[in-house]
């Protein structure tokens, strides 16, 4: 194991982080297993943060296997064979019914976080690990489309080729490990890899919002 759990990731991956300055730098960070080491990651370079909703599409008929994903800015991103063949009635009420909950979630998120707008800024878009990419490439592609001037994916843990893929895709990747032959998931790498609940959630950006009041 790579990593003990997502609070040692997040010191492991702040510690591999360049930023030339951080004037002008705002970490996103995707729910909701990238919260917290986002929140490591803002308080070791003392910079803004703010969440990044970005949530994978599933196949219609196994959830879990993404077809594709969608953020709150932009258009979806598909992997074209695999929406081939599928309803294009289904596809829209699913991108729709994501960005529901994305705004739900903002809206639940909004008592502790302001939106920061990220126009002519550095983002650093983190998550606790990556495996196809697809979430962070509808995250990379929002980012652009509210006019970042740079954007930077940091993750604990990225495939080779899905490291190489978001290469072309965002200014820099930065990652601790990034294996050649990925061990198929993501919690491969962590001793302990539990779901982060809401609650959890809210009770990390509560804390945020104490240790930042004005």
């Amino acid at each position: 194991m790579k990593f003990f759990d997502r609070s040692d990731a997040g010191e492991q991956l702040a510690d591999v982080i360049e930023l030339e300055t951080t004037l002008n730098t705002v970490v996103l960070a995707l729910p909701r297993g990238g919260i917290p080491l986002g929140l490591i990651i803002v308080d070791r370079f003392h910079v803004p943060f703010d969440v990044a909703m970005s949530k994978k599409i599933g196949h219609p008929s196994h959830s879990e296997y993404a077809i594709g994903a969608v953020s709150e800015e932009g258009e979806p991103i598909l992997n074209t064979t695999e929406v081939t063949g599928l309803n294009n009635e289904w596809l829209e009420n699913e991108v729709n019914a994501i960005r529901r909950k994305m705004e739900s979630r903002r809206q639940q998120y909004s008592a502790y976080l302001e939106k920061i707008p990220i126009k002519n800024k550095t983002v650093v878009i983190v998550d606790d690990g990556i495996a196809t990419g697809m979430t962070m490439k509808a995250a990379i592609q929002s980012a652009y489309s509210l006019e970042a001037k740079k954007v930077i994916v940091a993750v604990p843990v990225i495939p080779k080729d899905t490291y190489e893929e978001l290469k072309q895709l965002a200014d820099e990747v930065v990652a601790v490990e990034v294996p050649r032959a990925f061990l198929g998931a993501v919690g491969a790498y962590y001793r302990h890899f539990p779901q982060i609940e809401d609650d959890q959630v809210l009770e990390l950006l509560e804390n945020y919002q104490k240790k930042n009041k004005p």
